[in-house]
């Protein structure tokens, strides 16, 4: 095929989402039917930043998170380039600019911008504002840069904020932890077990208020206490105070809460959720809301020739009524197993594209998530909306089937279970403190079965006496293990029998473990069941006869 009929694909973007994608089109890029180019404003190759924070207390290195190497990329034909920029888009003549000076021709563009760490608005810290007006301001030097913050604050997003904590935490400092979201509660735990001093301040009344209600809040906050973690719940960040260091360098101090509290420490680690990097987007005139704006297709509204998908991408159905929006519902889904599956449903449909074949349907419809909060010491899932009032009455006028609540708590022993069906079937839950209960109640809600009609025998599975059959055989070849990228018991069985023989293995040849990492002791588990199995029938084959 002459170069003059490839189609020319461009992904401005090479984290976990559009390492993902052009993974996926390397088949097609070596027949020579698109021709692709990556580019990637971080020097290194593509890493899982969900573990970054395993780096900070020497559970993971950068080889051990990385995703992909961009020499296989390379050896395919595509045109990696690292440590560079995207810094503008001529939508007219379809190319895009790079920092290096250079221009890249498009057919179609797919941004996998990623996002950013959230920085708070607190006096003392500058906050980038990332609007129109702001960024013709500040120039193409604000696209995909970060803010620098002062000394002794970081964020925990990239290797370099790794390398910065763990340098903190080796030195046993006191560490403030902004934010109670899933992923600074997991830093925050990993620290204190590494023995450095953390504390946990949130405005609100308990941790993980997105995933989580009330009650199991209230248990989760306690096992963090209990885990060495001291918490500073209701207390509203206003201001960051530093103090002169020996050489006059102005170094974080404390942060003041709205009551004047000072919460002193060595070292300030944002963690307020991240923002869709749509600089680029907005600055190229593409719609933009919380990400920039795609339809059902991962199409921007703007330009057809132009896609988004991963943290940057927020997805809208795009309708008479949508059209005319001043603000758009939904927002990026942040979790890395929808970007992921956005990349493999958009690799098919650009391989169809190139092809000259019929285009795949829509992008996949996500359900909720299921959020794990990973930890030694806690146990924390969810799915759903559970902020509901256990004792709520179906409205007089809800249809048929309404919904119903059941909810169990035992502080005393950091344990607590609430679940949200309709019809019979899980709908939503909350779980603290139940390892065995929650993976039950996760294969349920995924394969979308009905729950025991006495919702009591779920209690059993953590329990000292657990005489109850699991009402979904976690061991059933089709039941799924990692749910980032859909890995099946089956799959991780062949994955054994073909040779592996650790969860790393296995990650490497199935990709199961190396999203979110909350399946990797059900991987272990799996593993040892299936070496076993086949180390007993390799001795009855070896037995004589």
């Amino acid at each position: 095929m002459s170069e003059d009929s490839r189609l020319r694909v461009v992904i401005v973007g090479f984290g976990p989402v559009g390492a993902r994608l052009c993974e996926e089109l390397l088949p097609v890029v070596k027949t020579g039917l698109i021709d692709l180019t990556v580019v990637g404003a971080e020097k290194e190759a593509p890493y899982n930043r969900v573990l970054v924070a395993e780096m900070t207390v020497d559970r993971a290195d950068a080889a051990s998170i990385t995703l992909h190497d961009p020499q296989e990329s390379v050896n395919a034909g595509v045109r990696v380039h690292l440590g560079t920029r995207v810094i503008g888009i001529d939508r007219a003549s379809r190319q895009v600019e790079m920092s290096t000076g250079e221009s890249v021709p498009y057919d179609r563009l797919v941004l996998a911008t990623g996002a950013r760490a959230n920085v708070p608005t607190l006096t003392g810290i500058d906050r980038p504002a990332f609007d129109l007006s702001s960024l013709s301001r500040a120039g193409s030097g604000a696209i995909g840069a970060d803010p620098v913050l002062p000394m002794g604050v970081t964020v925990l997003r990239d290797l370099a904020d790794a390398e910065r904590i763990r340098a903190a935490v080796q030195e046993r400092a006191r560490i403030i932890v902004l934010g109670a979201g899933v992923l600074g509660l997991e830093f925050a735990l990993l620290a204190a077990k590494a023995g450095a001093e953390v504390g946990v301040v949130h405005h609100g009344a308990t941790p993980m208020p997105r995933s989580l209600d009330r009650g199991a809040g209230i248990v989760l906050s306690r096992a963090l206490r209990a885990s060495g973690v001291t918490v500073y719940a209701h207390s509203r960040a206003e201001a960051v105070a530093f103090r002169r260091d020996g050489d006059s360098t102005r170094t974080f101090d404390a942060l003041v809460t709205a009551d004047g509290n000072y919460v002193r420490g060595d070292l300030l680690v944002l963690s307020c959720g991240v923002g869709a990097r749509a600089e680029l987007a907005t600055m190229s005139g593409l719609r933009t809301a919380t990400g920039i704006v795609v339809d059902e297709q991962l199409r921007s509204w703007t330009d057809e020739d132009v896609f988004a998908i991963g943290d940057c991408a927020h997805i809208v159905v795009r309708t008479a009524e949508t059209d005319g929006l001043t603000r758009l519902p939904g927002a990026p889904s942040g979790l890395i197993g929808p970007g992921w599956r956005q990349a493999e449903w958009l690799a098919r449909r650009l391989t169809a594209e190139a092809s000259g074949v019929t285009l795949p349907s829509a992008a996949p419809t996500e359900r909720d998530s299921v959020v794990m909060l990973k930890s030694d010491e806690i146990d924390v899932t969810a799915v759903g909306d559970v902020d509901v009032d256990v004792w709520e009455s179906p409205l007089p006028d809800e249809p048929a089937p309404h919904r119903h609540v059941a909810e169990w708590t035992d502080p005393q022993h950091g344990r607590y279970l609430k679940l949200v069906t309709r019809d019979g079937i899980l709908e939503a839950f909350a779980c603290v403190g139940m390892p065995r209960t929650s993976a039950e109640l996760t294969l349920l809600y995924d394969r979308g079965s009905e729950l025991p009609a006495d919702r009591s025998l779920l209690l059993r599975f953590d329990g000292a006496d657990d005489g109850v059959a699991a009402s979904a055989d976690p061991f059933a070849p089709t039941s799924t293990v990692c749910w980032c990228n859909g890995v099946t018991v089956q799959r991780v069985e062949d994955s054994v029998a073909a040779g592996s023989d650790t969860v790393a293995c296995i990650g490497r040849d199935t990709r199961a473990g190396t999203g979110c990492g909350g399946c990797k002791p059900r991987l272990a588990e799996l593993l040892e069941r299936f070496a076993s199995a086949e180390h007993v029938a390799s001795a009855e084959q070896a037995a004589p006869a």
